[in-house]
């Protein structure tokens, strides 16, 4: 009997850059402004980021672009989403035919939730250069806010596998 292993170490690499942005914007106008800065066309993705939390499941929206020419993919994802769940109300009184609806807040990664989206920049060879992107994307007015997130401190990683 033939017994094969895998060396795990190769699936922990971290292909990708992860850029925080805060801004007020709607996700469609981030997307606009940052094709215009950038020379990339994101694009409203229909595979939305659906993540299992214990109200249920969630979704978050996705814009995606691909640069076929250096094989490098741009995905911008909120971060944060609402979660509405409707309850009936156990105790009889005068208001007992009525549905307590209840929202709560939910986090891509929840370790970052002052972000409102996140740029991440998959396939990326050292030719990337992160500070130049991050100092183009602070010239759109609306964004108060732009970082780089260390992939080391991200809890939940499966998060941003789709």
């Amino acid at each position: 009997m033939a017994i094969h292993k895998l060396d795990l170490g190769e699936f922990d690499e971290i292909d990708y850059h992860l850029i925080a942005i805060h801004t007020s914007l709607e996700d469609y106008r981030l997307a606009y402004f940052i094709n215009q800065k950038l020379p990339i066309n994101l694009g409203k993705s229909k595979d939305e980021v659906q993540i299992n939390i214990k109200e249920g499941e969630t979704k978050f929206s996705r814009f995606y672009y691909y640069d076929s020419e250096n094989a490098i993919s741009w995905n911008l994802i909120q971060n944060k989403n609402e979660v509405t769940q409707q309850k009936k109300d156990a105790i009889q009184n005068l208001f007992s035919n009525t549905t307590l609806e209840i929202s709560t807040k939910v986090y891509l990664l929840p370790e970052f939730k002052k972000a409102d989206y996140f740029l991440k920049i998959e396939n990326t060879e050292d030719t990337m250069n992160l500070p130049k992107i991050k100092t183009i994307l602070n010239t759109i007015d609306s964004i108060s806010a732009i970082y780089t997130v260390d992939t080391n401190q991200i809890k939940s990683k499966n998060n941003l596998i789709f």
